[in-house]
């Protein structure tokens, strides 16, 4: 087989026994021209009967979207397009290379050659105005807007970096109700059945408790006997005997 030269290497040979049909590739963004569909009379002869093969397009089409992840395998070179198509009849052959150079005149129109880095590419992926494919010579006004894009990013980032994002005090709270066990809260009163959530003051060395707490965990008093005197846990305020709320913060005694 005679060995058949491209004008771009990257391309793929969809043809079969029954016919002939070539898919070639952007080099920059692989976006695909699949050529018309030709039968192999070779073929006809031998089935007695006319018509295409089962799943070939007749008319070559643009295929977008990276076509090469559709499943089309490039290959590249004629070494594997030799050893694939090897055991062909000759004269399959012959029509083979003739349909190859068919496809290249049809598809030739849909790319362009970078005078740069003399890769083929598509339409979109050609800066017409400086004869060279994008990563060569990108278009300014694509350029522009992706490097503002870039910028923003950075700014961003950079002024998230930077900002305060909570001013809140750092301070210990009860976070479960030591009445009904529920989660709290961010209020003074629990959200589920408005006991205090304020933190129980020592009434000997001041430290803020944690509702709940039966002994101070700075110095050990006895909270509970505290609150047994009427004197509040919570606030510090001291009721009447007998008194079941604190008249202050509403704490139970």
């Amino acid at each position: 087989m005679a060995i058949m030269n491209s004008y771009t290497r990257n391309y793929a040979d969809n043809s079969t026994e029954a016919g002939f049909q070539f898919t070639f590739y952007c080099d920059n963004c692989n976006d695909g021209f699949k050529s018309s569909f030709v039968e192999s009379s070779t073929y006809q002869k031998s089935q007695g009967i006319l018509g295409l093969a089962r799943g070939a397009g007749v008319l070559g089409s643009f295929l977008g979207g990276r076509a090469h992840s559709a499943g089309w395998a490039v290959e590249r070179g004629a070494n594997m397009i030799a050893d694939r198509f090897d055991g062909r009849s000759p004269e399959w052959q012959r029509e083979h290379e003739a349909a190859f150079v068919r496809a290249q005149e049809e598809a030739v129109r849909h790319f362009h050659r970078c005078h740069a880095c003399h890769e083929y590419v598509c339409d979109s992926c050609f800066n017409e105005n400086e004869g060279m494919c994008v990563d060569c010579a990108p278009r300014q006004e694509i350029y522009v807007a992706r490097a503002r894009a870039d910028a923003m990013r950075r700014n961003i980032d950079e002024a998230a970096a930077t900002a305060t994002v909570w001013q809140g005090a750092i301070e210990s709270k009860t976070t479960v109700c030591p009445q009904c066990g529920k989660p709290a809260g961010n209020g003074k009163f629990c959200n589920n059945c408005g006991a205090s959530m304020a933190l129980k003051e020592c009434p000997r060395c001041g430290e803020k408790n944690a509702q709940g707490v039966r002994f101070c965990n700075n110095c050990g008093e006895n909270l509970a006997a505290s609150a047994s005197t009427g004197l509040c846990p919570a606030c510090g305020m001291q009721s009447p005997p007998g008194t079941k709320f604190c008249g202050g913060c509403g704490s139970k005694l």
